[in-house]
């Protein structure tokens, strides 16, 4: 699993000063800007799309972003204004991409304790086999961090549906984990959890 530098660096309140100065074109604020959100882009973007290569994505929210950064007024936070960019942006990768079922083979469910690099990229499937709107909602508030209320502002949903989307994918995750495979058509086992109507 790809490792991104953490953007926890720069609270939410120094994010959007950064933000409101890039857009009054203060070119050095804007790349500080950038260097504070492109970890939490990067990482909210893999989750979303499930691509390893993710930095056309991250690109395309930016070449997004920036120009509207002059009508930035800072009501919400830079980040999640900008999160909310990034989310359109994987909305549509995911829209084009020709997918496959993303499946998973038996033979990775056993054998001895998995290592800490397994265990990661465990994970990371178990992640991204979770539903779209669950894996949104567990990425923004377990993996990013954010909280429900602000997960809610990105997502354009109420707070209430964060924390079941959030309560069911951490459902799904355990019963995955713990051997309770979803099975496709074909009677092979596949995570990834197939109820997409409900959230």
């Amino acid at each position: 699993m790809r490792s991104y530098k953490s953007s926890q660096l720069y609270d939410d309140a120094a994010v959007t000063s950064l933000a409101l100065a890039a857009g009054r074109g203060d070119t050095e604020s804007l790349a500080e800007f950038v260097r504070a959100t492109q970890g939490d882009v990067q990482r909210f973007l893999t989750y979303l799309t499930g691509q390893r290569d993710i930095e056309d994505l991250a690109q395309e929210t930016y070449m997004r972003a920036i120009p509207n950064l002059p009508s930035f007024a800072g009501r919400a936070s830079a980040r999640t204004w900008l999160l909310s960019v990034a989310r359109r942006v994987a909305a549509d990768a995911v829209r084009t991409a020709v997918r496959r079922p993303r499946t998973c083979s038996p033979d990775r469910w056993e054998g001895p304790a998995c290592s800490g690099e397994y265990e990661a990229v465990l994970l990371w499937e178990l992640v991204d086999g979770l539903a779209p709107e669950r894996r949104e909602a567990f990425v923004l508030t377990q993996v990013l961090e954010v909280s429900y209320a602000t997960a809610a502002d990105i997502s354009g949903c109420p707070v209430g549906t964060i924390r079941s989307r959030v309560a069911r994918a951490r459902e799904d995750i355990i019963r995955a984990y713990d051997g309770d495979r979803f099975v496709g058509p074909t009677g092979k086992p596949y995570l990834y959890v197939s109820d997409r109507r409900t959230a």
